[in-house]
């Protein structure tokens, strides 16, 4: 039990010490898919300033912040990152605010899913627009969370 008397919960997505090269390496199947990790692992450190970390099995995560819910729920999260699943990446790039909202007019093509956005390939969608969306969520999660990248 926590604090307010509700059961606690463990976060299951954590940093591991896994590599994220290794992990791409062994498994992405597609030379373009791994292509695409790579692109974006050097886009991603370059724009947060943090070496990529493995977070749970399958997230390439970078930085990170923590969070705490009024549930009393709790726990740390990459402020960006992407997840190189079969059918399509996972970019964890997007908070969902006013300032935001406009930078996916000109994304290209994707399907917005719950907690992240869903890309085929690099390819279909605009790096710069992308670039913003990082930055502008990095600063989001400074600006609202305990956040690592308040070191930098």
């Amino acid at each position: 039990m926590n604090t307010n008397g509700n059961m606690a919960y463990k976060n299951k997505t954590n940093e591991t010490q896994v590599s994220a090269t290794d992990f791409i390496n062994a498994a992405v199947a597609t030379d373009q898919k791994k292509a695409d990790s790579f692109q974006l692992i050097d886009l991603m450190s370059a724009w947060s300033g943090f070496k990529p970390k493995m977070w749970g099995p399958t997230i390439v995560g970078f930085g990170s912040y923590h969070y705490k819910y009024d549930s009393g729920h709790e726990g740390d999260m990459p402020l960006i990152g992407f997840s190189p699943r079969k059918a399509a990446f996972s970019l964890y790039v997007f908070s969902p605010t006013a300032n935001n909202k406009h930078l996916l007019e000109g994304f290209g093509k994707y399907k917005m899913g719950k907690a992240c956005i869903y890309v085929n390939k690099m390819a279909d969608i605009n790096i710069a627009v992308l670039e913003k969306m990082c930055k502008a969520t990095i600063a989001y999660l400074n600006e609202q969370h305990e956040c690592a990248c308040r070191e930098n």
